[in-house]
């Protein structure tokens, strides 16, 4: 009866909360309340292998003892579940035991789902048999070490660790409270991931209650090389609820299993529950021993230019980090994660950021942001440099983590298997190398040109591009314009000028046309600073040598383009960074983070890449950003029919004209794409 009055309470919280109906009113609002409980446990997330079907098991998970596969759970008789009566299926979703009485392993947390109430059990149950598709499908065998792979320890584990207690009501918080109460500690098994495992592989609390053990529920864990964060005050609830719904948040972006979670699981929540959970989370106790820092004071980026760029973690940062991140740390808004005062970053234990910057991660894909977004794997740099560029951003803008030593990324690199791919021809230069250089100050001066050009040569630069809108990273990346190797060609005979140019008479050409502004002083300090960062960069090439990576590639000119396809490439692959109508994405400051690809603020006629083909060979090798996990970034998967059908679209909207177009080509041998 006590149990009963409990449910009763917990019902009418939940119904102020927005969460999950009261009793069916017919079969298919049964299946449809248990579907929305499956979200609410992201039953998927585990019974689902990557690429298989739903629900039809086969995902392997680690574990210190060997791995165990996820079973089958849809309602095929033979090989699922479909045998099951909702006796048999309780019994193994509350107490681990399958309906030959065999027990599951704790990877399975039954432990959480002993709180399901019992009108929630029952609709799942009816969704699994009547709302999920039967796959045929044989549930692998575990591949455990010895005892573990002995399942009758298993019952001697449920009688030390399995609670029979259900959910309880607390008439002490508020109904809100409560709801979130019962997601976080039942369906959710948020503990699972978040809270850590004692000598038994048990989780160390399965609630807040209890005066030594309560501090650890959710009081942060390790799982299969990441850091499941510490979620103990947190972030406010409003915060947690919109990192919920779209895996988006002002000090963290999901990344890992957590995206799986957002994109499966807790976007479909609503809004009562988003907030009931937010509510609970917030209202746990701080944990002592690893505070999330979450009043950490940012500071501006100003604070810190020395260190941006006269210490190698800084320049490390600037040249594989800022264009997404920003050299202030503060990220973009729905695009990519601020690093100061995040929380991930700011974790004590740096699991997880060391893990990311390894492997890359994507960003969830939700409703609200259908586009997905990449951070390649920076395997490529060595244990040292990545020490150091994590150990600069664990300790600017206001961020107080300890550093990083090369000893825990190599760890890392360990544990993960990463193994050194095949070395390119291509082989990109590192900025922090030019802090060993007597010119080093002129290096990086000549660099930050190329990087801030507008804000550095506002009288030069007519619209909202800057050198490294083409030459990405600096010139540093194959097939994107890199400055590796350049110097050496100059002087050349250019057929556009129709005579012998020199170097500085190249750089004044993009700031004329792909620029749209006013030449530089070739004697300026501006000047010679990009000419001899540029000419670092030649490193020991000579001239008429080939160059691995040089230029753009080419797309073949025989490919005709359709504009119309063009467009629709454009708004599904395009206008999510460079706006719908070509406009660009600003900052709040009024720079841009992303450049216009036409109008008024867009490169000229006269620029190189105003042609199909040129924009067509750009695109296809270094379009769309953050597309991919591959270092380094671009050949997002267009192909080359979408890349010149998408240059043929933007490189033919309005642009500004070229007036000292009549004089190119004096000497003939002008491209047949050209706009003029």
């Amino acid at each position: 009866m006590a149990w009963r009055l409990e449910s009763i309470a917990l019902l009418v919280g939940s119904l102020l909360c927005a969460g999950t109906a009261l009793a069916a009113a017919s079969p298919q609002d049964e299946i449809r309340h248990g579907e929305y409980v499956a979200h609410l446990g992201d039953c998927v997330a585990c019974h689902t292998a990557p690429g298989g079907k739903p629900m039809a098991g086969g995902l392997d998970m680690n574990t210190p003892f060997g791995v165990i596969h996820s079973t089958n759970i849809t309602p095929d008789v033979a090989t699922g579940i479909g045998s099951y009566t909702f006796e048999q299926f309780d019994r193994a979703m509350r107490k681990g035991v399958a309906a030959d009485g065999h027990n599951l392993y704790p990877a399975m947390p039954y432990p959480s789902f002993e709180k399901i109430a019992s009108d929630d059990m029952h609709a799942l149950y009816a969704y699994i048999m009547h709302g999920v598709a039967p796959v045929h499908q044989p549930n692998i065998k575990n591949d455990l070490q010895w005892p573990f792979n002995m399942r009758i320890g298993l019952a001697f584990w449920d009688i030390a660790f399995l609670s029979d207690q259900p959910f309880r009501y607390n008439p002490a918080h508020t109904p809100q409270w409560n709801r979130g109460a019962y997601i976080v500690e039942g369906l959710g098994h948020c503990g699972s991931c978040h809270t850590p495992r004692g000598i038994g592989f048990q989780e160390k609390a399965l609630t807040e209650a209890g005066e030594d053990s309560g501090k650890y529920f959710l009081a942060g864990s390790s799982v299969e090389n990441w850091r499941a964060v510490n979620l103990r005050h947190l972030w406010s609830a409003p915060e947690i609820a919109q990192f919920l719904k779209t895996g988006v948040g002002d000090r963290a972006t999901a990344f890992g299993s957590m995206t799986e979670v957002v994109h499966n699981s807790s976007q479909y929540f609503t809004p009562g529950d988003l907030a009931a959970i937010g509510e609970y989370i917030h209202a746990l106790s701080p944990n002592p021993e690893e505070m999330p820092n979450r009043h950490v004071p940012y500071r501006d980026a100003k604070t810190s230019a020395d260190d941006l760029y006269r210490t190698r973690g800084g320049l490390g940062y600037v040249q594989f980090c800022s264009t997404c991140h920003q050299a202030d740390g503060k990220g973009a808004s729905q695009f990519f994660p601020p690093l100061a005062s995040n929380t991930s970053v700011l974790a004590k234990d740096p699991t997880s950021i060391i893990h990311v910057v390894l492997t890359g991660s994507y960003t969830a894909v939700t409703q609200g942001a259908p586009h997905r977004f990449g951070m390649p794997g920076y395997a490529e740099l060595s244990d040292q440099e990545l020490a150091e560029i994590i150990s600069f951003v664990r300790t600017r803008w206001g961020n107080q983590a300890a550093p990083v030593t090369a000893a825990k990324v190599h760890a890392m690199r360990e544990a993960l298997n990463l193994r050194p791919e095949a070395p390119s021809k291509f082989v990109t230069p590192r900025y922090a190398a030019m802090l060993n250089n007597p010119n080093a100050a002129q290096l990086i001066y000549g660099m930050q040109l190329m990087q801030d050009t507008k804000q550095l040569l506002p009288n030069n630069v007519g619209d909202a591009l800057t050198c490294n809108s083409c030459h990405i990273n600096g010139g540093t990346v194959a097939k994107a314009s890199p400055y590796v190797g350049l110097a050496a060609m100059f002087p050349s005979y250019a057929a556009r000028a129709g005579k012998v140019i020199d170097f500085k008479d190249r750089v004044n050409g993009c700031f004329l046309r792909s620029m749209a502004g006013t030449a530089l002083d070739k004697n300026s300090p501006q000047m010679n600073a990009m000419i001899a960062y540029m000419d670092w960069m030649r490193g020991d090439a000579q001239k008429g040598q080939k160059i691995p990576g040089r230029g753009i590639g080419k797309v073949s000119k025989k490919i005709v383009p359709n504009e119309v396809h063009g467009k629709l490439v454009y708004e599904n692959s395009c206008a999510v960074c460079h706006g719908k109508n070509g406009e660009g994405i600003q900052r709040a400051d009024g720079s841009y983070l992303f450049p216009p690809l036409w109008g008024d603020k867009s490169f000229n006629i006269g620029a190189g890449i105003a042609k199909t083909y040129t924009a067509a060979a750009f695109v296809k090798n270094d379009m769309p950003m953050a597309n991919t996990l591959h270092f380094p970034q671009g050949a997002g998967g267009l192909s080359d029919q979408d890349a010149v059908d998408v240059a043929q679209y933007f490189t033919h909207m309005p642009r500004p004209d070229f007036p000292p177009k009549v004089k190119d080509w004096p000497n003939g041998g002008k491209p047949s794409d050209s706009r003029y």
